[in-house]
């Protein structure tokens, strides 16, 4: 197996590249990004690289390269320059912080992601709905980590509580700690050859849990309060690391904003739940909000739904409205300022200055 296919280089990627071969451009995948500097691994091994101005410049920031991406690169004594991007297979993305309605890409070409909690302090089922919605919403298969089973006395129930969410989607119960447990669950899910991302708040335990894979540190961990077990960002930057089975992992700093980005032509928010059950309503366009007839809005009452899925869902509907009406307005105004930056310009042209 060449350098490249054993850090997850396909026929996907083959038949992309192959248009390029006799351009004496070279593959490479990200493996960290650190300033303007990309760390690529190479059919020869590890290279730095820098963008191509012409790259920045024809591409919007969210499709520049990302940890994850391959990319097309041309050497240049100790240094490379990357000019272009594969296509992606996937793209993990959310709203980026804050009020700006955009969307940040946190990393690419990813077969499933780990969402990891804690069950000590950090288990918050709304939370993890939100991971999953958005996690599947990008067409990445999630697996539910439920980290520190050995610091609760009662680890069923939220497994249970999780279950409850609907989401078919395997869930583990877990101890960075506990070795054996560890090479139990994860040769079930660690495949090699695949790409699978660490999701999750801070002090969870994501890089315990790599080092353990690993079989060596890969970072020195930050400190854990004792008070009230929210740690400091273990990881500040993302990184693709090969395990010694041949599985690769993107190792993701903790986010205490995960915010949805449905976009364009998604008119509601998809839950297995509540997908189930809207087939039955009265109204094929039923929004699930207040209409007569709707067995959602019957389910949450007899029980049959429970009230904090039903509660979430309908904050991710109202979020993802607000997103994509922002979205449209971005754009509406980007469309206008361009239609005037060509009235000017052609205005000056006729005027000659």
């Amino acid at each position: 197996m060449s350098i490249l296919q054993s850090y997850g280089w396909n026929g996907h990627f083959e038949n992309q590249y192959t248009r390029f071969k006799n351009q004496g451009l070279e593959a490479g995948r990200v493996m960290a990004i650190q300033g303007f500097k990309h760390l690529l691994i190479t059919g020869t091994g590890k290279q730095e690289a820098l963008l191509a101005g012409a790259l920045m410049n024809s591409k919007e920031p969210e499709a520049y390269p990302k940890v994850g991406d391959w990319v097309l690169f041309k050497r240049y004594e100790t240094e490379g320059i990357i000019l272009d991007v594969l296509p992606r297979l996937n793209e993990l993305s959310r709203k980026s912080p804050g009020a700006a309605t955009t969307r940040q890409v946190l990393a690419v070409n990813i077969d499933a992601a780990f969402i990891v909690q804690g069950v000590d302090h950090d288990f918050n089922p709304m939370r993890l709905q939100r991971y999953l919605q958005q996690v599947q919403q990008c067409g990445i298969a999630p697996i539910v980590v439920l980290n520190k089973a050995d610091l609760v006395s009662n680890p069923g129930h939220y497994l249970h509580a999780v279950e409850e969410l609907g989401y078919q989607c395997p869930v583990y119960l877990a101890s960075a700690l506990d070795k054996a447990d560890q090479e139990q669950w994860a040769a079930a899910c660690l495949q090699p050859g695949k790409t699978y991302i660490l999701l999750g708040s801070s002090g969870v335990g994501k890089s315990t849990l790599l080092n353990a894979w690993l079989g060596y540190h890969l970072q020195q961990e930050g400190a854990i309060s004792t008070a009230n077990s929210k740690g400091r960002h273990t990881t500040t930057a993302r990184n693709l690391v090969l395990l010694p089975n041949g599985s690769l992992v993107i190792d993701a700093p903790g986010m205490r904003e995960f915010g949805m980005t449905l976009e364009d032509d998604a008119t509601t928010v998809s839950h297995p739940h509540i997908d189930e059950l809207s087939g039955q309503c009265r109204f094929s366009d039923c929004t699930h909000l207040h209409e007569p007839g709707c067995t959602v809005l019957a389910a949450v009452d007899n029980g049959q739904l429970p009230q904090q899925v039903y509660r979430s869902y309908v904050k991710l509907l109202r979020e993802q409205q607000h997103y994509q009406t922002s979205a449209a307005d971005k754009k509406r105004i980007e469309r206008h300022f361009g239609k005037i930056s060509k009235q000017v310009f052609a205005h000056r042209k006729n005027r000659k200055y």
